[in-house]
This record gives structure tokens, C-alpha cells and sequence, in this order.
């Protein structure tokens, strides 16, 4: 008899529980914007002849020296143009202790014509090792 009230209680929820054949869920409201095909107006482009530059060939003179004691960087440039014939030096402080100088020419189509020169003596000090690092254990905590 248990068995047939549980089936009977058992219908009952069910009934009960059964959703109101009245409520639908509300349809969700979306209004997508309608698509524009429309072209932005732009102004339109402008050609002008090109500006007439001076018929003049190029002259410049220019350098630069850099010296560090800090670093060790020691170098410069200094270069002169007329027209088409340029002409110039560098140098750099090597690590071996040289000074290495570049003189350097361009005339018309001839190209880079250049000049390596070393100023000083190569100089290759004795290899020192560096000292080894000594590690200690940290002293132990002393609780007094």
C-alpha cells in the first residue's frame, strides 16, 4: 500500500508542477541597424608641378670627435664635400691599443677610394685571472 500512496503523491507533484499553459518567454528585442552603402566625400587630390630647386651642387663640411676615459671610447669623423668630389678621415682606438684611421675620397665616378692606416703598437697584456670568489656560510643565529 506505501507503494501505491508514493505513486499517487508522486502524480500529484507532477501535476502541480506542471507550467502555466498561459506564460510564453518574451521574444528578445533587437533592431540591427539597416546597412549604409553611402561614400564619404573626400576632396580631391591636387597635382602641382614640382618645386624648382637651385641648380647648386651640394658643399658641406662636417665632424665629430667622442672621448670617454670612462669607457674607453675614442673616435671621430671629420668630412668636406664640393659637388661630386667628397673627401674625409675616421678613426677609432682599437682594443689592442692602435688607432685605426680611415682616409677616405669619392671624385665623381671613381667610387670610395679609401686608406687604412694604424697609428701606435699592439699592445697584449699579461692574462691575470680574476680572483676567486671566497663564499662563507652565514653565521648561525644566535637566539640569547
Amino acid at each position: 500500500m506505501t507503494t501505491k500512496v508514493m505513486l499517487l503523491a508522486a502524480l500529484v507533484a507532477a501535476a502541480l508542477a506542471k507550467p502555466d499553459p498561459q506564460y510564453s518567454p518574451p521574444t528578445p528585442a533587437y533592431n540591427p541597424p539597416a546597412p549604409s552603402y553611402s561614400v564619404p566625400a573626400h576632396p580631391r587630390p591636387s597635382y602641382s608641378a614640382a618645386p624648382a630647386y637651385p641648380d647648386t651642387p651640394p658643399q658641406y663640411n662636417s665632424q665629430y670627435v667622442v672621448r670617454d676615459d670612462y669607457s674607453g671610447n675614442d673616435f671621430g669623423h671629420e668630412e668636406s664635400r664640393d659637388g661630386y668630389n667628397t673627401q674625409g678621415t675616421y678613426f677609432v682606438l682599437l682594443p689592442d691599443g692602435r688607432v685605426q684611421r680611415v682616409t677616405y675620397y669619392v671624385d665623381g665616378d671613381s667610387g670610395y677610394v679609401a686608406e687604412v692606416t694604424y697609428e701606435g703598437e699592439a699592445q697584449y697584456p699579461a692574462y691575470q685571472p680574476a680572483p676567486a670568489p671566497s663564499y662563507r656560510p652565514a653565521p648561525a643565529p644566535s637566539y640569547a
